[in-house]
């Protein structure tokens, strides 16, 4: 793909590689995708932010990996802002797009949208979870939350449970183009050094490093316009800041929203439960309700198609 090619840079991700320095990274615009995920709730301002940085961070980090299914990430901790949810979905097949979610839980009573973004989460961990389907063990990744935003925490994420110097920019918020409604925008760039080879040299080792502080400075110069656009395309953007580095880049990922859940997964989670314990979630009204924290899609059953008594008894459970 040539880098001045022109394609819809919205909701997606653009795999780059700086042959220079030997530094692999990600460009992402989230668009419609994060404006999706954010309608859903009526969360603060305070809250929709964090989640916002959450979504684009999954975003980016999931297409970097060689994934058949999903990729979560998750921020949990012992401020008013409890836990932080999102969930990559690799594309079912070359050419479609990639599917991200995300929700947050928050104690609204104690939340002080004044504080400091990271003091809503307080104490706690970040963690990356890969599952690469059925018959797969999922591998789980945690840090304790560290520095000043999710994205400090990331890049400690890969420092240490990776050993991957991992670098991020990122820019979002809500916006307002000519003549269309606000909504969410958000944008970023990722750096990522490649593993170094075993056996490297000492001289090796300190111009991988140099490489390394060179590139940063570089992505140091990075405006918080350039990062969500509209003007500056990505490829655009790589040439303005790494041009001395020969950024190469890869075919774009799309990157939609879309959730997972379903009836049919519902009454599979139920399927545990007895049917005394199925009583205990009946409404008044004779029904079993649910409702997805990810896209708030609301189910009713019956209880009586419901629990292990029910499937033994031959109904669909």
């Amino acid at each position: 793909m040539s880098i001045g090619s022109q394609i819809a840079w919205d909701d997606t991700v653009l795999p780059f590689q700086l042959d220079r320095s030997d530094i692999r990274g990600r460009v992402a615009r989230l668009d419609t995708a994060l404006e999706q995920i954010l309608s859903r709730h009526a969360y603060p301002a305070a809250v929709e932010s964090l989640v916002a940085e959450a979504a684009l961070l999954t975003a980016m980090i999931g297409q970097t990996i060689k994934l058949r299914w999903r990729l979560s990430l998750q921020i949990r901790g012992d401020g008013p802002l409890r836990l932080i949810a999102t969930d990559y979905f690799a594309p079912k097949s070359e050419g479609q797009p990639a599917h991200i979610r995300a929700y947050a839980s928050y104690d609204a009573a104690r939340l002080d949208e004044s504080a400091p973004p990271m003091t809503r989460i307080g104490k706690g961990y970040f963690a990356i979870v890969i599952d690469q389907g059925r018959g797969m063990t999922p591998y789980q990744g945690i840090t304790p939350l560290a520095g000043t935003s999710l994205s400090d925490c990331a890049q400690a994420y890969f420092e240490q449970s990776e050993q991957l110097p991992t670098r991020f920019a990122l820019s979002f918020g809500r916006s307002t183009l000519p003549g269309q409604a606000e909504k969410w925008r958000a944008g970023g760039v990722m750096l990522q050094h490649m593993p170094q080879a075993s056996g490297s040299t000492m001289r090796a080792q300190e111009a991988q490093a140099e490489d390394w502080g060179r590139v940063n400075l570089l992505l140091d110069t990075v405006e918080e316009l350039e990062l969500v656009g509209p003007n500056v395309q990505p490829p655009e953007l790589l040439l303005r800041l790494f041009h001395e580095e020969t950024p190469r880049v890869f075919d774009p990922q799309a990157v939609h929203f879309g959730c997972s859940c379903s009836e049919d997964k519902v009454r599979q989670s139920l399927s545990i439960y007895s049917a005394r314990d199925i009583a205990t979630m009946t409404t008044p009204e004779g029904t079993v309700t649910a409702d997805c924290q990810f896209c708030g899609a609301h189910y009713v059953m019956d209880p009586a198609e419901l629990g292990f008594e029910g499937r033994d008894s031959g109904h669909a459970g």
